[in-house]
């Protein structure tokens, strides 16, 4: 069964379904919400733009609405979807910590795992949401919010601890490491070098530089995979050519584009679109 919460004013909407639900992307599509899919009883298959991805019994997989989901198999899903309007992560970020970690962080596809503990909480958690929807009063969207908020702390925190992301009062390494990688998002198809985006974080490219050292990927690195990604996106589920691909993410020359890509994944984007042609 899936709960819908619609909220006319703002436009907000905000789902929770089943596996049944995601048979509407048996056929590749963008999420075009901010979506969570836990795993309950056992794995689910799905394809994460063009790569495929088991996520494992008790663990939540969270993407953005830009990312491409195909549903393959897999029952005893629980989905929470929710847009913007109702969620602004941004906007919100103070409170939650997500942005740059749990979405658009550098890890492109992440996965929580849930211990027998913390399914446990998120199985309550669950069922207050149900609660919620099944409650319809004029505190209700601010409720729904709440809970929200609380379930993306929760996934932020346990994703932290897996990619031993620690943090301290005195620390600010892994907030510049958040703004980083939100900056990237926004500007990756028209700045490419790492001065930008260290001006903009009132920092020199050397000392951002220093600050990635444990995360064995330095800050070029991180600019070059997601501008990668990107081609790798258009290359799947557009019909554009290389050239008009490498125009849309700030390559004059697209010549520049094909040699960071290969560099990357060891073959040219047109064999790429070929090879993926083979296997359709």
């Amino acid at each position: 069964m899936i709960y819908t919460f619609k909220e006319f004013s703002t436009n907000a909407i905000f789902n929770i379904g089943n596996a049944d639900d995601l048979r509407a992307f048996k056929t590749a599509k963008q999420c075009e919400l901010f979506t969570f899919i836990w795993a309950k009883l056992e794995a689910v298959e799905l394809i994460i733009d063009n790569v495929p991805i088991t996520v494992p019994a008790n663990s939540i997989l969270a993407l953005t609405p830009i990312q491409y989901l195909q549903y393959i198999n897999g029952k005893h899903a629980i989905v929470y979807q929710f847009n913007r309007e109702f969620y602004c992560i941004k906007d919100h970020d103070q409170e939650v910590s997500c942005v740059g970690i749990l979405f658009f962080g550098n890890t492109n596809i992440p996965i929580i795992h849930l211990d027998t503990v913390e399914q446990l909480k998120f199985d309550t958690l669950h069922e207050v949401f149900i609660d919620e929807l099944e409650t319809e009063d004029n505190i209700q969207a601010e409720m729904l919010r709440m809970l929200m908020a609380r379930f993306i702390i929760k996934t932020t925190r346990l994703l932290k601890a897996k990619e031993g992301i620690t943090e301290s009062p005195k620390s600010s390494k892994v907030d510049l490491l958040r703004e980083f990688n939100y900056l990237v998002e926004q500007h990756f198809k028209t700045e490419h070098s790492v001065s930008f985006y260290a001006e903009k974080l009132f920092r020199s490219p050397k000392t951002l530089s220093n600050n990635f050292a444990k995360l064995n990927r330095s800050p070029l690195q991180i600019i070059h995979d997601r501008i990668v990604l990107e081609t790798q996106r258009q290359l799947v589920y557009t019909d554009k050519t290389a050239k008009e691909i490498a125009y849309d993410i700030g390559f004059e020359d697209a010549s520049h584009l094909s040699r960071l890509f290969k560099k990357i994944t060891s073959i040219s984007p047109s064999d790429y679109k070929k090879r993926l042609k083979t296997h359709s």
